[in-house]
């Protein structure tokens, strides 16, 4: 070999080990290099993103817009899954959307997140009657008044279950408990009316109705009162205007099927059928039919 050839053989030997060298160098490098950099936000900001998804949501079902706040708040909860009152508004929004399995298991997992909160046990409860779980609200409620004892509305819907239940003697202590705990409670003096008149107390049911009205003018007591009165004194004028301006402010209780889904036991239906037979009201009910949803 020449020496021109030996002086090229030792350049290029000495450029491929400087070239490997370079290469088992640089391949771990540029692979980092394309390592993407993925941000992981804090606890607190996670929480106040959640937080602020969940107010928006809360804000749209102020607004009527339940679908799209049921949206939202599942998302709130992704973000922050541990915060019991960002599952409490997406039961509210599943709940007016009508989806209430979905509505009932974001309860209990509220509940789960915050067991001693007796509204979380009021409100699952409530949602078990529209459910038909009768026992089940029963057990729902009398837990949560375990743990908040002066709450009308628990107090309230018990008295709804039990009468559910068709055990009318609890449904009117509850009841009763309720208006004694918020004097205005109107709701609960009127069903306690309702009570009274299943088990035969008519004095005492047309006391309640009567007490009702002072409070709110309501077409559901004016036509139980009616009712009531006409039980007493058949074709009784106060009765007559009682149940026409019953009609005229709510259609709807000219059904019985819409009377017995506001928990009109079936006395008081039968009853107000006859009411409504007396001719003295046959326009009032043809316009409330026709009016009626």
């Amino acid at each position: 070999m020449s020496e021109k050839k030996a002086k090229l053989r030792r350049i290029q030997t000495c450029f491929l080990s400087n070239f490997l060298a370079i290469t088992a160098i640089a391949v771990p490098i540029s692979a980092k290099a394309f390592v993407p950099y993925i941000y992981e936000p804090e606890v607190e900001i996670l929480k106040k993103t959640g937080f602020s998804i969940g107010r928006t949501a809360a804000q749209l079902i102020q607004l009527g817009k339940t679908q799209d706040a049921a949206r939202l708040a599942e998302l709130a909860v992704r973000v922050q899954p541990d915060d019991p009152r960002l599952w409490t508004i997406l039961a509210e929004a599943q709940l007016r959307s009508e989806l209430f399995e979905k509505a009932s298991q974001s309860l209990a997992r509220a509940k789960e997140l915050d067991p001693q909160k007796a509204s979380l046990w009021f409100a699952e409860g409530s949602l078990a009657i529209r459910q038909n779980k009768i026992e089940v609200a029963i057990s729902l409620l009398d837990k949560g008044l375990e743990l908040e004892p002066n709450n009308a509305g628990g107090h309230f819907h018990l008295g709804n279950a039990r009468v559910l239940q068709n055990n009318l003697a609890l449904a009117a202590r509850a009841f009763q408990q309720a208006s004694k705990l918020k004097p205005s409670f109107w709701e609960a003096i009127n069903n306690e009316g309702l009570v009274h008149f299943e088990m035969g107390n008519l004095k005492q049911a047309i006391e309640k109705w009567r007490k009702v009205l002072t409070i709110q003018k309501n077409a559901e007591p004016m036509l139980a009162l009616a009712t009531a009165l006409n039980e007493i004194n058949p074709g009784d004028e106060e009765a007559i205007q009682l149940a026409k301006n019953a009609l005229a402010k709510n259609p709807n209780y000219v059904s019985s099927d819409y009377q017995k889904s506001q928990l009109w036991g079936s006395k008081l239906r039968k009853a107000t059928t006859q009411l409504l037979t007396d001719q003295k009201l046959k326009s009032a009910v043809e316009k409330a039919e026709a009016n009626s949803d």
